[in-house]
């Protein structure tokens, strides 16, 4: 039953992200993909958690995982959609844009469409949580739940302390290394990944191996901020506009997991 609901998640995120694509060239904007990415992931990964049991209701266990999907779809949809109507495009796209030239519309395709099974991988995490055999609520699934509620305050956080700063004209051209940013170059991309890891947290049985695969959820999502479309097209975006002063914060800070930041001897 597993993989038959992560094919479905992956059906309708295929559908959805065709759409993101379509949308997203129709309006000169490829940050659209991010848009409907976030409502399309929370949207389906809720349904999967609440998909029924042969012969039983959904369970506590699977309201729990569904609502907490759903808080994270709410949480990063309404901070992403806003931005995406009333902001140019996001640096990532605008530089693919100008990297692929006309080739730029089909490039994006194969931009888009690669995070449907992305999210059918995160949904091996979430079915598993929702799934867990045991009976009622019970300690691991309170320990999910507070890894979850700090990595929402602390992506809510980063990304106020980053707005404050966007919106001092003192800062302009500066870099923001204050706050949690002083300590991790992209604290909301750790924060984002780290609700990820409340589904193992519920779901991981040592008993069970197939539980090993609730680790999915972070492993992937860990890739693709660190290594793909979050962290080096951004750093990338940000050597070319701020040059020696970006570099000098990439000395100093951690790219991704918070850590005391490096002491820069005197000259």
């Amino acid at each position: 039953m597993l993989f038959e609901i992560a094919l479905g998640v992956l059906g309708a995120m295929v559908v959805i992200m065709v759409c993101a694509w379509a949308y997203g060239g129709a309006r000169e904007n490829g940050g659209w993909t991010d848009v409907f990415w976030s409502w399309g992931t929370g949207a389906t990964l809720a349904a999967a958690a609440l998909c029924p049991i042969p012969g039983a209701t959904p369970t506590m266990r699977q309201w729990l995982v569904a609502g907490l999907m759903a808080v994270w779809g709410l949480r990063l949809g309404l901070y992403i959609t806003p931005r995406v109507m009333t902001h140019p495009e996001d640096a990532r796209y605008a530089a693919f844009r100008v990297t692929w030239g006309k080739r730029y519309g089909l490039n994006m395709l194969f931009v888009t469409l690669p995070q449907a099974p992305a999210t059918a991988l995160l949904s091996l995490s979430v079915i598993l949580a929702a799934r867990r055999p045991d009976p009622g609520l019970d300690l691991r699934d309170a320990l999910g739940v507070a890894v979850f509620l700090v990595a929402i305050v602390g992506e809510y956080l980063s990304d106020n302390q980053m707005k404050a700063f966007r919106g001092d004209p003192a800062n302009r051209g500066r870099v923001m290394d204050r706050g949690l940013w002083a300590w991790s170059r992209h604290p909301n991309y750790f924060f984002q990944w780290l609700g990820w890891v409340a589904y193992p947290v519920i779901a991981l049985d040592p008993a069970r191996p197939v539980t090993w695969l609730s680790l999915a959820a972070p492993a992937v999502m860990y890739g693709l901020l660190r290594y793909v479309s979050g962290v080096p097209p951004l750093e990338e975006a940000m050597v070319k506009t701020r040059g020696d002063l970006f570099r000098s914060y990439q000395g100093r800070v951690s790219a991704f997991f918070p850590l005391p930041p490096k002491r820069v001897p005197s000259a």
